[in-house]
Formats: structure tokens, C-alpha cells, sequence
């Protein structure tokens, strides 16, 4: 694997989230504004100017609170600092956040007999992780070592701020294509002849609205399996044990069910994808786990 320095993947990741942002700033663009003359051509300019800033306004207020939003629908629950309970994972998230040179994040737990865990947040003042009960019931110290330091590692080279990005326009892209395809048949029953004569339009809308989602998830796709290999190799580098994380993904594979039910539009924070579906091979977000541990074990 090609070695990439800290710095080096830092102003890639903010690279990427401008590349993506302009990207799919575009895409939303284009699709206010062939909704805009289909639902109200007369006042087609005034409906695009104000859509532009109810999107920006939307953008910025999800962004900065994503990662509250992502925390409640995970249903991830607090974890005190004096809660003995969980000294052993304190403590390991603390050394760990030492040895990256970041600030130690806020900790959560979500009920779920699965093994999983994801960081999410702006930055790494502002970042939190949360693990399963299925995580510290199964794993070995070790082995939860490994798993947190993949997760320090995206608070650590700003991963979790693309991937909060990421998560908000791939949803703004997917409600936008649904109002575009529904304002067809809208569009439809009021005014035919405004229809016709805005047919190119509509066709562009169309292409637009089937293939606009598509489009921003697979650079979502192909742009995450890569950090996610990244995270790994960060992770033995804070541990200096690959097997511990090794280890941590056999015990997945063995005993994760995929049946977490987690939302798709957060799923790629996840350190093992949480959903299975038939499409995984084409769409994961993340690499292969036979992959991952056949790399770590490389090492």
C-alpha cells in the first residue's frame, strides 16, 4: 500500500470534501432550478434564489450539528467519565488520543449485540465515538485497541468532517431528486402546453433526478473504501499490533448479522458496514473485511 504521510492525507481529506462539495453544489444547482420552472415558471427566478438560500442555510445548520443528529438516530447514549463500567474503554481512548496528538473525543454506547463502532464530529476539538455493547462484550483489550485507534485515526487526518459532509449532501441530493420526479407528474396535471414547451428541460430534470443520487454516491463509495484502508494502516501505527485489529474483524465476520438497521445515509462512519444488502460487493462503502485483514496481516 502506498505510504501516505499525516499531513499528506489531511489536505487530501479537505481536498476531496471541496472536489465533492463543488460537485454536488452543482448537481443541487441544476436540480433547484428545472424544479423551480416546472412548479412555478412566472416566478421561476424569485423560487431559485430562495431555494439557493434555504439549501445554503440547511447545508451550514446540518454540517455543524451533524454530528448530534447522527448520534440521536444511532441512539448512542452518553458515557459519564466516572462510570466504572467502562473505565477499561476510557482509559484506552485516552492513551490512544496521546498518541495521536488530539484531544480525547466525547465517548458513547449504542445497544446492539453487533460489533461496531464510528467517530464522528467537525474536527478532532469537536469529535466523539461511539461503541456497541457487542464491541466490549466480544473483543479482547487488544482487539478494542485496534478498533479505536481506526476510529482516533479519522477524527486524527479530519475524516470525520468529509464524512459529515458527505452524509448531508448525499441526503440533500437524494430528497431534491425525489421532489424532482414527483413535480413531473405535478407539472403534468397543471399545465401541459408549459410542458411541452419546456421539454428539453424536463428531459435534462429527468436524467438529472435518476442519476444525480447515483453519481454522488459512487465518488462516496470509491472515496471511503479508501479511508477506510487508511484508518486501518493509521491504527497500527498508534497500536503497533496489527492483530489486535485483525483479530477485531475476524470476530465481525464471525459474528456480526449485518441487522443494526442504521440509516444508509450514515452507514459509511461505520467501522464495519452495519446494513448487509445483495448490492454490497457494487455499493459498500467499505472494502471487504477478508481484504482488510489479509493487509493488516501483511504488516
Amino acid at each position: 500500500m502506498e505510504k501516505i504521510s499525516f499531513y499528506d492525507q489531511i489536505s487530501k481529506n479537505k481536498r476531496n470534501s471541496f472536489i465533492l462539495g463543488g460537485l454536488v453544489f452543482f448537481i443541487l444547482v441544476c436540480l433547484i432550478y428545472v424544479i423551480s420552472q416546472i412548479l412555478a415558471p412566472d416566478l421561476a427566478i424569485i423560487f431559485f434564489f430562495f431555494a439557493i438560500v434555504i439549501m445554503i442555510l440547511y447545508i451550514y445548520g446540518t454540517y455543524t450539528y451533524g454530528d448530534k443528529v447522527v448520534l440521536a438516530t444511532t441512539k448512542a447514549k452518553l458515557i459519564s467519565e466516572d462510570d466504572r463500567r467502562y473505565v477499561h474503554l476510557i482509559n484506552v481512548v485516552e492513551g490512544l488520543s496521546i498518541a495521536a496528538g488530539i484531544p480525547k473525543p466525547k465517548l458513547y454506547v449504542i445497544e446492539s449485540d453487533e460489533i461496531n463502532a464510528f467517530a464522528t464530529g467537525k474536527d478532532p476539538n469537536h469529535s466523539s465515538i461511539a461503541v456497541t455493547t457487542g464491541l466490549l462484550k466480544n473483543l479482547k483489550r487488544d482487539e478494542i485497541e485496534g478498533v479505536i485507534g481506526h476510529e482516533i485515526s479519522h477524527i486524527r487526518n479530519y475524516d470525520i468532517r468529509f464524512a459529515t459532509f458527505v452524509a448531508v449532501l448525499v441526503g440533500l441530493v437524494a430528497i431534491l431528486s425525489d421532489l424532482l420526479l414527483r413535480s413531473f407528474w405535478y407539472g403534468g396535471r397543471r399545465n401541459r402546453d408549459e410542458r411541452d414547451k419546456l421539454s428539453i428541460l424536463i428531459l435534462v430534470g429527468f436524467v438529472l433526478a435518476i442519476f444525480a443520487p447515483i453519481l454522488v454516491r459512487i465518488v462516496q463509495f470509491a472515496i471511503s473504501r479508501r479511508r477506510e484502508y487508511l484508518a486501518d494502516a493509521s491504527s497500527v501505527e498508534l497500536t503497533r499490533y496489527p492483530e489486535g485489529l485483525a483479530s477485531a474483524l475476524q470476530k465481525i465476520m464471525k459474528i456480526n448479522e449485518g441487522k443494526m438497521k442504521v440509516s444508509e445515509a450514515v452507514s459509511h462512519l461505520f467501522f464495519a458496514d452495519p446494513n448487509k444488502s445483495p448490492l454490497d460487493s457494487l455499493y459498500a462503502t467499505h472494502p471487504p473485511l477478508e481484504e482488510r485483514i489479509k493487509i493488516l496481516r501483511s504488516m
